[in-house]
């Protein structure tokens, strides 16, 4: 079982980390035939206008919506959960749009005004998730299918679910927090071919070039 991490910008080497922390073997996404190889995908924070114009540069998008289709989990922190989003505020086109949900980026102000914060997320366990919050945004409405996982003292929605799809306006990864990268890769195990253990046959892609 693989997990990967869309590893063309922002920081995803933490995520990498983490994974490694609980004994999830990693692999860094940057074409779409590394998607071939994974369970699960985690898209990191980092800045979602160059993540779009780097998704669409390499073909990644269709094979991105593919895995998320057949079931396999998916985690966005941060922009990472601009970029899956159905919608985003400004009419920004979508991304990757797998979850019903809308964001407004920038939500907290600017990077001078990122914060951290205990977050209640009862999927968890009853233990508050650290959350790590820079340039984050924050989902203004949510589909009837997504689950609310936490919200800030002030009731605005910081982390969701949708079936297979995860999303936290924060960053556990910076925090030292495990939980979430567990719960995916709980995830991943379920959606693995058990004779496989690995998701290679769920979401074939097209061959593509040289990595960035």
């Amino acid at each position: 079982m693989k997990i990967g991490v869309l590893a063309l910008q922002g920081a995803y080497r933490e995520h990498v980390d983490t994974l490694h922390a609980i004994g999830v073997e990693a692999v860094e996404v940057r074409l779409p035939a590394h998607l071939a190889l994974v369970d699960g995908l985690i898209l990191p924070g980092g800045e979602s206008t160059t993540m779009r114009k780097l998704i669409d540069r390499w073909g990644l998008r269709e094979p991105m919506l593919r895995l998320a289709h057949s079931g396999a989990p998916i985690f966005g922190t941060c922009a990472g959960m601009i970029v899956l989003a159905r919608e985003i505020d400004g009419d920004e086109p979508p991304i990757v749009p797998v979850l019903d949900v809308t964001v407004e980026r920038n939500a907290f102000g600017r990077q001078l005004d990122s914060f951290e914060a205990e977050l209640v997320v009862p999927v968890l366990g009853s233990t508050p998730v650290h959350g790590v919050f820079i340039r984050a945004p924050v989902i203004s409405r949510t589909g009837p299918d997504v689950d609310v996982l936490a919200r800030l003292d002030d009731g605005r929605i910081v982390a969701v679910r949708e079936r297979n799809v995860i999303a936290t306006a924060f960053h556990p990864e910076l925090a030292g927090e495990t939980r979430f990268h567990r719960l995916v890769a709980t995830m991943a195990a379920e959606h693995a071919d058990p004779g496989e253990g690995s998701g290679r046959r769920h979401h074939p892609t097209r061959r593509a070039g040289r990595a960035p």
